[in-house]
């Protein structure tokens, strides 16, 4: 609930700089992405671009460049993490067949927890 809250009073406020900052920046440009070529003539026709929706084009690619980065960088530890799970889940899997075959009722997954802790 609290996360929400925040989400909200933090959410709110960004969206409405982002309105005013597209209200602000209405002004067509000339997009070119060749950079040796001569500047466009200032009296020359053609389409412009929104200056906010070029810089919202490169703010969303920047965001989605580095969240690809970020998930190639942690390749690793997500590989790790699998590894580790499997190997739990195959010394479970080997505990609960010892188990039956030694005739003990199966019991609850926190029941090896508990046996370490003496708890029952």
């Amino acid at each position: 609930m609290v996360n929400r809250i925040v989400g909200w009073l933090i959410l709110v406020p960004f969206c409405g700089v982002l309105i005013a900052f597209a209200l602000a920046n209405r002004h067509l440009v000339s997009v070119n992405l060749n950079p040796f070529a001569a500047p466009a003539d200032a009296g020359s026709g053609g389409y412009g671009i929104p200056l906010f929706v070029v810089l919202y084009v490169v703010l969303l690619i920047g965001v989605l460049l580095g969240g690809v980065a970020s998930w190639f960088a942690q390749g690793a530890h997500r590989r790790g993490e699998r590894h580790w799970r499997r190997e739990a889940q195959q010394l479970s899997q080997e505990i609960e067949a010892r188990r039956r075959q030694a005739g003990a009722a199966p019991m609850s997954p926190m029941g090896d927890v508990d046996d370490a802790l003496d708890i029952r």
